[in-house]
């Protein structure tokens, strides 16, 4: 691996690597948009989105490509932990069924999909068990002292991980729906992981050594990556867009946020750090499930999700729904970081 070289060469490895990491990530993404739009999956039209019709024509499921460049470059670059590895399979693993669904020429059913994402979510919450030990922190989120953290019992844990995992990728690819809303939302939700994971070592229960954990141990590399990804990513996808992730994208982001959150061990982060994927796709998912459950119906007069409202009811441009959407979710970061960090 590239970080052994390094070392044999007894050169500044928490330095050099992490900067080659970054420049790989956005590099080659960039290289694999340029060269392989013309072999991916044209989109179709959504029927019931607002505007749906506007994606028609459209390279779709290039989330295959910036993940594949993502999972490629950690593998290459970075230390590699069996923690590490798990986390990069299961991104990878929502990414090839998310692309094999963008790239069929029938939409996969929702209960399909759904079996796919509870397999994902389960694996995901074994793994977090198993790499984390069940530890939740509530308080001192700068701190390390042990009388700030608890142990979840171990199937609570793997129940509230598995749900995690699952709502994240669920609300993430419901939000979407507008020309560079999805990733922005990403971006803002990613530098809120990468800003703790500088200060609270994540994944400090996994047996890691110091090298490793130097590079490795904190969601700020892992979170960086992908930002770098989303950055070339986001020059196509602005609106009006050339290329949209699809599911192989959003799902894998979901998968990735949901993680980052338990890997820290402020699993509860993710909460505010991801609350407009939550108010955007989750309220819609509500609404539909309180509809065919019980047959009661909310939210008669908003249109879900909410950037189909801002849109159709509110008449905001694509552009303004998404400049106003992460406005409100970096908003909400700083104000969480700087409430926290005020304990």
């Amino acid at each position: 691996m590239i970080f052994w070289i390094f070392e044999q060469l007894d050169w500044e490895l928490s330095v050099i690597v992490r900067y080659l990491y970054y420049i790989c990530c956005g590099c080659l993404t960039t290289f694999l948009l340029l060269a392989m739009r013309d072999r991916m999956p044209c989109d179709q039209g959504r029927a019931f989105a607002v505007n749906g019709e506007l994606s028609r024509g459209k390279t779709r499921g290039v989330g295959l490509l910036f993940i594949l460049a993502y999972v490629t470059c950690s593998f290459v670059f970075l230390p590699l932990s069996w923690e590490l590895t798990v986390l990069l399979l299961l991104i990878a693993a929502s990414m090839i069924t998310g692309y094999l669904d963008d790239a069929g020429t029938v939409p996969w059913s929702g209960l399909k999909k759904g079996l796919l994402d509870l397999g994902i979510s389960l694996g995901a919450g074994l793994a977090a068990w198993g790499f984390y030990d069940g530890r939740l922190i509530i308080k001192g989120l700068f701190g390390k002292t042990e009388e700030q953290s608890f142990q979840v019992p171990a199937v609570l844990y793997i129940l509230l991980a598995t749900a995690l995992v699952w709502g994240a990728i669920n609300v993430v690819n419901c939000t979407d729906g507008v020309d560079g809303l999805c990733a922005t939302l990403s971006v803002a939700a990613l530098t809120g992981f990468a800003y703790v994971g500088g200060f609270a070592v994540a994944g400090s229960a996994v047996s890691i050594d110091k090298l490793s954990a130097a590079v490795t141990s904190g969601n700020t590399t892992l979170a960086a990556g992908m930002i770098m990804c989303l950055i070339p990513y986001l020059w196509f996808n602005a609106s009006p867009s050339s290329m949209l992730m699809g599911d192989a994208g959003s799902r894998a982001l979901g998968v990735l946020l949901a993680m980052l959150a338990l890997r820290s061990g402020h699993a509860l982060l993710f909460i505010p750090f991801c609350l407009v994927f939550i108010l955007d796709g989750g309220l819609g998912l509500l609404k539909l499930a309180l509809l065919r459950s019980v047959r009661i119906h909310i939210l008669k007069n908003i249109r879900t999700p909410l950037h189909d409202h801002a849109r159709k009811n509110l008449h905001w441009a694509d552009a303004q729904t998404v400049f106003r959407f992460a406005v409100v979710q970096a908003g909400i970061i700083v104000l969480t970081l700087v409430l926290i960090a005020s304990y």
